[in-house]
């Protein structure tokens, strides 16, 4: 069932892995088919490089495993979450790659600037409030991406121009038209977090890419 789905997930893993966005069993990645609301994640205990698409898991919107021999990624409720608001996204991709999760873990959200930010991202990339107790201790993996659309609805945020986010203590999460869409989005959210953590080192009073600037270059 969904082979082809399979194959993109499969393939978008490996890649992850290779260029380094996530190493081990850091990090998830889903694609779903909106048609008979099916989603394909990644399965719990295996590390990314040594998925294959047999191995990958097939569960509908409600988090019930259709298809697999393995336990969904334990971050499924999360992905499920991003697929039920953001309407016209195809693929979910989360990682722990190393400068944008420094951001996640500060609990700021990244600032657009220059242009390499413009290419990928309409605005700063938000980050998540604090998770309180309760939410941490009952649903926590749901409430991440809760969390994510809580951000987006609160600051009127338009997930097909800004497609990605960080979970505050936690990572970033991206996602796109499919997986493999999602999976560009998160390297470039990984090297605009590393460009930005560099720029404030060397001017800690930069300010953010002129709008019309940023606008131009994300339309292009």
């Amino acid at each position: 069932m969904l082979e082809t789905l399979r194959e993109q997930v499969c393939s978008a893993c490996h890649m992850m892995y290779d260029n380094g966005l996530a190493a081990f069993m850091w990090g998830n990645i889903s694609g779903i088919d909106r048609a008979n609301s099916l989603v394909v994640i990644t399965p719990k205990g295996l590390a990314l490089n040594e998925i294959t698409p047999e191995s990958l898991v097939i569960c509908d919107l409600y988090g019930n495993v259709a298809e697999g021999d393995f336990l969904p990624s334990v971050d499924l409720a999360a992905h499920i979450a991003l697929y039920r608001a953001f309407e016209n996204i195809g693929g979910v991709v989360h990682t722990h790659s190393k400068s944008a999760t420094v951001w996640a873990q500060a609990g700021r959200d990244i600032p657009p600037y220059g242009i390499s930010h413009a290419d990928f991202f309409k605005g700063a990339i938000p980050c998540t409030r604090s998770l309180t107790i309760s939410e941490i201790e009952s649903e926590y993996e749901e409430t991440m991406g809760r969390s994510i659309v809580e951000t987006f609805l609160e600051r009127g945020l338009d997930p097909d121009s800004i497609p990605g986010a960080l979970v505050f203590n936690h990572g970033p999460f991206a996602w796109g038209t499919d997986c493999i869409d999602a999976l560009k989005h998160a390297a470039a959210l990984e090297t605009i977090a590393e460009l930005a953590y560099r720029t404030e080192r060397i001017n800690p009073e930069i300010m953010p890419i002129n709008k019309a600037i940023l606008e131009k270059q994300f339309l292009k």
